[in-house]
């Protein structure tokens, strides 16, 4: 449930609320969020300014640094990295909690780049590779570079303890798991290979995601970006399968109906969001492939659709029922940290 200040003061406008209490309270509730999720226009701002600079020195990279050498790199991502944990200080003390992760995120993505620079000054690089192909393609020699960035995202999330510094530690052990499968199976890891693995590494932060989730008894939610990325890798290797089965295909919207059901029951909205474009993904497989001549096939999904519709009504009356009922499953130090969490 998400409430704003003007909630609350139309609460104090039906003398539900003291006037002198809707600030006080307003603070405490923003207080309890997330600051890395709130969406709203500063937040917006931040992640559009500090991704941009992210990105300049990882997917945006170009040759143009190769002219300062090896180690002119590696002097160049340490100036950087001075400035970017200063930066973190900063914003940290002023208990702008946002800007400082994204510096502090800023800092663990230089890693690789400083990596790549002492290895091409001590003349191991390979020639015929570019830094910014460790962004798209799977090489064993990229390991030392995710080693590198696992150990400094650790130290610097043991320093700062930001939610968000768990986003670039979860991406970076995805490539670690394309790379090292790759290198003990002797470059032999295709597309559908790397469909399963990435499939595979999903399930295995979702359920890290599930373990930190049940276990933290923090106020951030250091969960929040785990199931994202776990539920983002899951989902795409699933999606990209190719299979001429339409029972295979039944079964991946099976799935994504089990994905909305989780969704539910953890209310995380990621869930929820992949689920239904993956219901949706399904469906237009039946209208385009399947039943592509059937005049009868619009009508009953559209009556399908009004069916869902209706559920929808029926969720609105009764959730808090539903909810209680779907988490009685779930562990009683999860069920709790849900309910604290105000969902």
């Amino acid at each position: 449930m998400n409430i704003n200040r003007t909630d609350l003061e139309q609460a104090a406008g039906q003398g539900l609320l003291n006037t002198e209490q809707v600030e006080p309270l307003y603070q405490y509730l923003c207080a309890g969020q997330n600051p890395d999720t709130r969406f709203n226009l500063t937040n917006t701002l931040y992640y559009l300014g500090g991704f941009l600079a992210i990105g300049a020195l990882s997917l945006f990279m170009n040759l143009g640094w190769e002219q300062f050498g090896g180690w002119g790199i590696v002097a160049i991502c340490g100036l950087y990295a001075l400035g970017g944990l200063a930066l973190t200080e900063a914003m940290g003390k002023r208990q702008l909690e946002l800007p400082a992760a994204l510096a502090a995120v800023f800092v663990v993505v230089l890693t690789p780049l400083a990596i790549y620079g002492v290895q091409q000054g001590m003349g191991w690089w390979d020639k015929n590779l570019e830094y910014r192909d460790y962004h798209r393609l799977v090489q064993p020699l990229w390991l030392w570079m995710e080693l590198g960035t696992l150990a400094v995202g650790g130290l610097i999330f043991v320093r700062y303890r930001y939610p968000l510094l768990v986003m670039p530690l979860a991406v970076t052990l995805w490539y670690l798991s394309l790379d090292l499968a790759d290198w003990l199976t002797g470059n032999q890891v295709g597309f559908r290979q790397q469909a399963w693995l990435t499939m595979w590494f999903g399930l295995v932060i979702l359920t890290l995601a599930a373990t930190v989730d049940w276990c933290s008894d923090h106020r951030f939610d250091y969960a929040w970006w785990l199931y994202l990325a776990g539920v983002v890798a899951f989902w795409g290797g699933l999606s990209v399968q190719d299979s001429d089965s339409e029972l295979s295909r039944f079964a991946y919207c099976c799935i994504n109906l089990v994905l909305m059901w989780l969704g539910i029951i953890l209310q995380r909205r990621v869930f929820m969001l992949f689920g239904t474009l993956g219901v949706s993904i399904y469906l237009g497989h039946l209208a385009w492939t399947v039943f592509e001549d059937s005049w009868l096939f619009p009508i009953v999904l559209t009556l399908f659709g009004l069916a869902v519709v209706y559920l929808g009504v029926l969720w609105q009356r009764n959730e808090m029922r539903i909810s209680t009922a779907l988490r009685a499953v779930l562990p009683l130090k999860l069920r709790n940290r849900l309910e604290r969490r105000g969902h």
